[in-house]
């Protein structure tokens, strides 16, 4: 196993670390035998790394079993987070903090992550809380030794809560399908040269990238496969060439995998331990741009997440929406209502794309010549009704609690 440190967080994080949202389950329950043998194996392989989170329906519980069972606490390092939107005061933070040191039968973790900021705002709340002075506390007792958040929302704002903390880790989505999506290459690059250290979540976008990819992209995968073989090199499966892509960056200190089979787990260790940073060649590169095109191929507008479109007079996250509306066509209609409602809904702001005005700026500065003002009103009527109002709704009693 490979093992990325940043300046910040000097302990052995795994280039690989284990998803624990997606442990088996058997009959609606956690199958914690299974769970505790690949967990065995992982550790075995060199994982060291394990996220887990609070609102994971017993997945805490889980993992805290297995540290109780297999003693290796201190092979471990442990990633939760707090649902930040849940609490209106220190005394929720302070209470869900010690449930989950119960869940997960300890007296400390490694990294506590505010889950799932999607602005500036979202932080700047939490700072009216009194966060930054409660994680102090936390740090100088021992309880909580690295501090971080995870990400949801577009690249602008994600720098600007990078600046505004002294953040140990982020956890952001990236794979080679989404590069200028949400943080993105962009973000990767502008927090790591501030040596924080990125966790990678959603590297095949939930399983897409390895099982769902169009017959276009599978083909040319296979092909370059073939030229893998003629090389000799070992072929890859398609998570493998997804998982590669992100290995290659050496800003990445960690990617998270939902592992919930032996095979699976001996496959990821495989390429995380195979895969130097910068050692895709040239073919390599050509075989992501083809699939990529192949991927875009299916999807209903041609936005390349440049964001030249911006910024919005109205506060749109236009690059968002559009990918978010893409994700109907290519992973279906539910994937892209619930990423629209992550990233797009719960904004401090007003990013909906129902509050388009049809200036019309955006489209003029868009290179792909997309005629953003219809393809907006599209996104609105596919997403932003009834239920999207209610989020809405919900979204402004938190803002004002």
């Amino acid at each position: 196993m490979q093992y990325r440190g940043t300046e910040k967080v000097t302990e052995k994080i795994s280039l690989l670390g284990y998803g624990c949202m997606r442990f088996s389950r058997k009959a609606g329950f956690i199958d914690q035998e299974k769970a505790e043998r690949e967990l065995n194996l992982a550790i075995e392989r060199g994982v060291t790394y394990f996220d887990t989170a609070y609102t994971y329906g017993g997945s805490e519980e889980a993992l805290g079993k297995y540290i109780t069972h297999s003693g290796n606490r201190e092979r471990m390092l442990i990633a939760t987070k707090v649902p930040h939107y849940t609490c209106t005061s220190i005394d929720d933070f302070e209470r869900i903090f010690n449930e989950q040191l119960a869940r997960l039968n300890t007296d400390y973790v490694d990294f506590y992550l505010m889950h799932m900021l999607t602005s500036l705002e979202s932080w700047e709340r939490c700072v009216k809380i009194g966060v930054p002075e409660w994680i102090a506390q936390k740090k100088e007792s021992g309880q909580i030794r690295h501090f971080g958040f995870s990400y949801h929302g577009g690249r602008e704002d994600f720098i600007k809560i990078i600046d505004a903390y002294d953040w140990d880790i982020a956890q952001i989505q990236l794979n080679y399908l989404d590069a200028g999506s949400q943080a993105g290459l962009d973000g990767l690059f502008y927090a790591a040269a501030r040596g924080i250290g990125i966790i990678i979540m959603e590297p095949l976008r939930g399983g897409k990238l390895a099982n769902n990819l169009p017959p276009g992209a599978k083909h040319v995968f296979q092909q370059a496969n073939k030229a893998r073989a003629q090389a000799g090199k070992q072929e890859l499966s398609f998570a493998q060439w997804g998982l590669q892509w992100l290995f290659d960056l050496p800003e990445v200190t960690c990617v998270l995998s939902g592992m919930n089979s032996i095979e699976q787990i001996e496959e990821n260790c495989f390429i995380a331990e195979s895969t130097l940073p910068h050692s895709l060649s040239a073919t390599d590169d050509a075989a992501y741009d083809a699939a990529i095109t192949e991927i875009r191929a299916v999807e209903k507008i041609p936005c390349t997440g440049c964001g030249y479109c911006m910024p919005c007079a109205k506060g749109i996250d236009i690059p968002t929406c559009f990918r978010n509306y893409n994700l109907r066509y290519s992973e279906g209609w539910m994937s892209g209502f619930k990423t629209h409602m992550m990233t797009v809904a719960l904004a401090a702001e007003p990013k909906s794309a129902s509050n388009c005005i049809k200036c019309g700026k955006c489209a003029k500065r868009c290179p792909q010549y997309i005629d953003i003002p219809t393809e907006m009103e599209n996104v609105a009527k596919m997403y932003e009704g009834i239920i999207y109002r209610g989020v809405q709704r919900f979204k402004g009693l938190y803002w004002k609690s």
